[in-house]
């Protein structure tokens, strides 16, 4: 089947369909992982989005049951330069078209792939429909016009309801925007008891398990649209350790009065360098966000700058001068992309417990 892409500048690429027989529309983005289909599309993150991956061999190693970073695809589509019918490898159980059509995500390739890039640096991320089903360009036209892209996903990809996974290390409430399986593994390893709410939960519900320490996940959308969110981190911070990650890293920083702003194409990939300022030390990250904190309102909010982006200077951790809190921009689980910076993970217990020890 024929597959299109029709963006909202006009620029439309056509090339061949796969996956799921549909038309979706969503944020044209891209990621430049080298590897990791698989965890990249099942991270929540990118819900909404329609991913076009630079690396031109998608799907040679197929897909398996083991890492799915949650239990669906929430982006919209999926834009490859070319994708592998018959995978290769000893954990492949079936093939990533496969994957597309039981998950139901159209998905496009046979595409320049680098030119979609290109664009996008240009001109920024771009509303776009993805289909591969026989429309005019008149229809297509007419999709994106009347489709409106939502900015509070980060309210509908997490937990629904209060989810125990038990331990004997410290307890731990993890606030649920979209959060990514490989960080509660992460916790896992370092035996927390961990507990997850959903995005609609209160203040008063997540401190009846008395926390020792509160983890602000992952997710998709504008921070600024997770307002009630942000209302209960304000009250956390002032009571419990906190750690936050992504898009909990961008709620942190507006709920100490911080601002955040909307990048023009964002960091998606696993090859991001970032500078860790007090361990005079740089590392190789993996990334996704298209949301950025504001330095100078960070700087004037009790916060201090902990790590920067050493392609554009942009923050990419942050700490609290006084309260036992910090956060990073980055993704210290890896998954896809290198698992350098898991050392956040055993700095956030060992702040549990020189907490612990000041009470």
């Amino acid at each position: 089947m024929n597959g299109i892409l029709y963006l909202e500048d006009g620029t439309v690429y056509k090339g061949k369909g796969f996956g799921k027989k549909g038309t979706s529309v969503g944020e044209l983005v891209f990621n430049t992982s080298i590897t990791g289909y698989q965890e990249i599309l099942t991270d929540p993150s990118y819900a909404g989005q329609i991913i076009t991956m630079t690396y031109p061999l998608i799907g040679n190693y197929g897909v398996n049951s083991v890492e799915n970073e949650s239990s669906k695809i929430y982006a919209k589509g999926f834009v490859t330069k070319s994708i592998e019918q018959n995978p290769s490898n000893y954990m492949s159980e079936e093939s990533l078209e496969k994957m597309l059509e039981n998950m139901g995500i159209v998905g496009v390739c046979h595409v320049d792939t680098r030119s979609i890039t290109k664009r996008i640096r240009n001109q920024g991320a771009l509303k776009c429909v993805i289909s591969n089903e026989d429309l005019s360009m008149e229809e297509l036209e007419k999709i994106i016009k009347q489709e409106k892209l939502k900015e509070d996903w980060m309210k509908e990809v997490g937990t629904k309801q209060i989810l125990h996974i038990p331990g004997t290390g410290p307890k731990i409430a993890v606030m649920d925007f979209g959060i990514k399986k490989n960080i509660l593994n992460n916790l896992q390893y370092r035996n927390c008891d961990i507990t997850v709410f959903p995005y609609s939960t209160s203040y008063e519900e997540i401190m009846n398990i008395n926390p020792e320490g509160v983890l602000l996940s992952n997710g998709p959308g504008n921070p600024e649209a997770a307002t009630e969110a942000v209302e209960t981190v304000k009250k956390i911070i002032k009571k419990v350790p906190t750690f936050g990650i992504c898009m909990g890293h961008q709620i942190l920083a507006l709920a100490v009065g911080g601002q955040t702003y909307k990048m023009k194409f964002g960091h998606r990939g696993g090859n991001h360098g970032v500078y860790d300022i007090k361990r005079d030390r740089a590392y190789i990250t993996s990334q996704n966000h298209g949301y950025a904190v504001e330095r100078k309102s960070i700087e004037q909010s009790g916060m201090e700058i902990t790590h920067i982006n050493l392609n554009d200077d942009t923050v990419e951790g942050m700490k609290h001068k006084e309260l036992p809190v910090f956060s990073v921009q980055f993704h210290p689980e890896g998954a896809p992309g290198p698992t350098d910076s898991t050392y956040l993970f055993d700095k956030f217990i060992d702040q549990l417990k020189e907490d612990a020890k000041c009470q």
